[in-house]
């Protein structure tokens, strides 16, 4: 399995994995999706989620550790349609 986690301004809204769209519109809707469907969470913040809690336990260590970095940190590269070849 693979679990991916962005840090986008607005939350990867239209971002990675996300439907491409260059209308505000809708791109201000799913977030408005998204925040209404965050609300209504029980477990909200990741430090508190039970599964999280048991990932760092038998196999980060503990935050910030190494294997943590190594693991779950990545670097941005620019994407998007603006940066695809042919786009002007």
């Amino acid at each position: 399995d693979f679990v991916e986690v962005m840090a986008c301004p607005a939350g990867c809204i239209g971002g990675g994995g996300q439907p491409r769209s260059t209308d505000k519109q809708i791109l201000g809707k799913r977030q408005q999706a998204m925040y209404a469907i965050d609300e209504r969470l029980t477990i909200r913040r990741p430090h508190d989620n039970p599964f999280i809690q048991r990932l760092y336990s038998k196999w980060l260590g503990e935050p910030l550790s190494h294997k943590a970095h190594d693991m779950l940190h990545t670097h941005f590269v620019a994407g998007g349609p603006e940066n695809e070849k042919g786009a002007e």
